[in-house]
């Protein structure tokens, strides 16, 4: 349920005969459930206000040129218009500072800052209106004369001439390639990939004096309010984002767009509430997508498959307004064992959006290209692909010299191999046929090691004992679908003794103490320690209240020998159930409530942590099924076997590695953006012609994780799961393709005429 604060709580008590032994690590159902499925839970578009205004931009129908004549008269004399705001007229803004984040990853100039186009669908002005109809046929009523320039929207990346950036480099990578026993040099492509988030980009503004509140689709609020505050002009101070619910963001709601401040700028303006919600179509050109990634892999091995040369040389596609490095040589340097290596980027620009991150930035295009390349060196050698992986495993990481925190691929390997039943596996093309319900079909088995950073930024939080007898937890980082909301509250309980149903978790909203971003997959591992810590000091100056308040049960007593169980205090050795529950000792003391602080030291600053190399790892083995007859291809079956330390939540970790398999069904196989190559229009940019894969394209997908903690990270040893499922997946279904078909795809998404060539098609 949420009361009138925001707080989220289980509508229910945990109990542990149902669910697990201990909260940590148990299958716990979102506290947030209910409110999602019963419609209850607000998301940015939901939130309306008296005499709300609506918002709805006008975007350019060029790719690349300057605004000669913007003609607004006929819009501004439509019914409901209240203002046509542009270059001319939306007031001072001002650009962002760069950071580590708010100038990374999206676009830090503000809008219509001059009357330059750099791409199809950029804003070139808002309707304001009193109705979302009435500025809809306003943003159509809008002429625009512009002066083209040349564009480049040419897809391949083929034509960049200029210099890369050695981005890690060990031993004499080229010299030893060329005397190599066996080599494998092949290029790698993945395409432009769009976010589809269910719910689509959108603010809400509304104005207070000098202060601004902005209800967000955001990942990270309090990054949010640093942007805005300086693209606004505003102090910190009065900004207020809020970010209740998020319909997933897949990385491109981590960083501000220009709607946001088209949307305070208007809300200004008129004195009154604005919303602002992107279209579909505009999903397409203005909130960031995965890059265009081409990369070169060489590699030089010995004939017994020992690994001595490896270079990466990758382009990736960026914007004419951002240099966004997609880093496709993120996993690299460490995953296994090579004494000479040199990775390379360079980036070329296009007349498209700004790229942003999209779930696994950089390592997953990277590892696609990688893996990919090891199984085309394992066919080479006739060798098994996870034999291969096995004999090139690292004793430390051999780009940096530090020692993994924790790192245990050999045992997904071993684990995937065992449960998907690779010892069955026959290596020749062709060569394995379905039998029962995959009769007639033949069967393609492949597989792929996988990896990700483990992340640990800074985050605070408080706990608090309250009268009420409910424990309140606060931090402003937010729930973007992956189960926040629950860990939080599975934090408090284990810490606490306090029943699940009588904690309040209060996510989203920057006038809470500084969170974490939901990105990375570094949310969870940054904010834990911070709840812990806030509740272990709040629980032991409660205890030092009951010993020291005079008509407490417990006065004089020492208050190291006191404990809380069950929201229950008593003396150490007596029967919980004999206990006074806290709230008394709270109303005895005339207090409002008992609070601790928590706060997370970053892992680059904590000296027992920044000595270590830390990631994720994991493999995905994946069998494909191939009808030559009607040229039918589908993944049906998916065993991913995760090292993410120790799984807070089973039921929500599970769950997201479930929809990554998913996601990387749709990179495999579908998911590409195309551009008109006259104008620089998405071409298939909205749901209908935006292939993703559906119910009907899931495969069977087994799930397991490896839980090793990994005591480096935080005192639960737990690292993110939201990244590592979808790296190795596409690498993994193209080798199996080429199992089953004989055609090695190295530009992705596989395509049916990609396989028309096929040697068992044309048998």
């Amino acid at each position: 349920m949420m009361n009138a604060d925001g707080a989220v709580s289980a509508s229910g008590p945990f109990k542990p005969t149902q669910i697990g032994s201990t909260i940590i690590g148990a299958a716990v159902p979102r506290i947030d459930g209910d409110l999602k499925t019963t419609g209850a839970a607000q998301y940015t578009a939901d939130f309306h206000f008296l005499n709300l205004a609506h918002a709805v931009p006008v975007q350019s129908t060029v790719a690349s040129g300057s605004i000669r004549r913007l003609d607004t008269s006929t819009a501004e004399k439509m019914p409901g218009v209240l203002a046509v705001l542009h270059n001319g007229n939306i007031g001072k803004l001002y650009r962002v500072v760069p950071n580590d984040f708010a100038a990374t990853a999206s676009e830090a100039r503000p809008p219509f800052e001059d009357k330059n186009v750099y791409y199809w669908g950029q804003y070139v002005a808002v309707i304001v209106a009193e109705t979302l109809e009435q500025a809809t046929a306003a943003s159509k009523a809008v002429v625009i004369e512009y002066d083209t320039k040349p564009s480049s929207l040419k897809a391949s990346l083929n034509d960049y001439t200029g210099k890369r950036k050695s981005v890690s480099k060990r031993g004499d990578v080229d010299k030893v390639f060329a005397s190599a026993p066996v080599r494998i040099d092949q290029t790698y492509v993945t395409p432009v990939e769009t976010h589809n988030p269910i719910e689509m980009h959108a603010t809400v503004a509304t104005w207070e004096g000098d202060k601004v509140t902005l209800y967000e689709t955001s990942q990270g609020v309090w990054n949010h309010r640093m942007a805005m505050s300086q693209i606004l002009g505003v102090s910190r101070e009065n900004v207020q984002v809020i970010t209740r619910f998020l319909g997933s963001g897949f990385g491109g709601k981590l960083f501000p767009w220009p709607h946001s401040a088209m949307a305070a700028m208007a809300s200004r303006q008129l004195n009154r509430p604005v919303k602002l919600s992107l279209s579909r179509r505009m999903m397409f050109s203005n909130v960031g997508y995965r890059p265009r990634c081409e990369q070169q892999i060489k590699i030089g091995a010995t004939q017994d498959g020992k690994l001595v040369s490896l270079r990466q040389d990758y382009l990736n596609q960026t914007s004419f307004i951002d240099d966004i490095d997609e880093g496709c040589g993120e996993a690299t340097p460490y995953l296994y064992s090579v004494p000479n290596l040199e990775i390379t980027s360079a980036l070329v620009q296009r007349n498209t959006g700004t790229p942003s991150p999209m779930r696994g930035p950089g390592a997953v295009p990277g590892l696609f290209a990688m893996e990919s390349a090891m199984d085309e060196l394992a066919i080479a050698l006739k060798l098994d692909p996870v034999e291969l992986r096995l004999r090139n495993e690292p004793t430390k990481d051999e780009g940096t010299g530090q020692q993994f925190s924790s790192r245990h691929l050999r045992e997904c390997l071993e684990t995937g191999a065992q449960k998907f039943g690779w010892s069955k596996r026959t290596p020749a093309v062709g060569s394995m046929r379905g039998t029962g319900s995959q009769a007639g079909k033949i069967l393609g088995w492949g597989m792929a090691a996988a990896s990700w950073g483990a992340f640990r930024f800074g985050a605070n939080a408080t706990a608090e004992f309250c009268a009420n007898g409910r424990v309140c937890v606060r931090s402003a980082t937010q729930d973007i679908g992956t189960g926040t909301y629950t860990v939080f509250a599975q934090v408090i309980h284990e810490k606490t003794g306090v029943p699940l149903d009588r904690i309040d978790v209060f996510l989203g909203d920057t006038s809470l103490p500084e969170g974490a971003m939901s990105g990375g997959s570094w949310a969870t591992a940054s904010s834990i320690p911070a709840i812990a810590a806030a509740a272990a000091n709040a629980k032991r100056t409660l205890l030092t209240v009951a010993a020291t308040t005079p008509g407490s049960p417990f006065m004089d007593a020492d208050a190291a020998k006191l404990e809380l169980t069950e929201g229950l205090i008593h003396k150490t050795g007596s029967a919980p159930g004999t206990g006074v529950p806290f709230e008394e000792i709270i109303v005895l003391g005339k207090l409002s409530g008992i609070t601790g602080e928590g706060k997370t030291i970053p892992t680059f600053e904590d000296p027992k942590a920044k000595d270590f190399s830390l990631h994720s790892y994991g493999c995905q083995f994946v069998e494909v099924e191939w009808e030559p007859e009607i040229a039918r291809l589908r993944v049906s079956r998916v065993v991913s076997v995760i090292d993410a330390g120790r799984i807070i939540n089973h039921k929500a970790a599970t769950n997201q590695i479930m929809g990554a398999v998913v996601m990387g069904v749709g990179m495999g196989l579908l998911e590409q953006t195309v551009y008109d190559q006259r104008s620089g229009q998405p071409i298939n940019g909205s749901m209908a012609d935006y292939l993703m894969a559906t119910c009907a394209d899931t495969p069977q997908i087994d799930v397991t994780f490896i839980e090793h903690p990994d005591l480096v990270m935080n005192e639960y040893g737990a690292r993110g799961v939201g990244e590592i499922g979808l790296a190795g997946v596409a690498p993994a279904i193209t080798a199996a393709v080429y199992h089953a078909t004989g055609i090695r795809v190295r530009e992705l998404p596989v395509r049916i005429e990609d396989l028309l060539h096929s040697e068992i098609l044309e048998a």
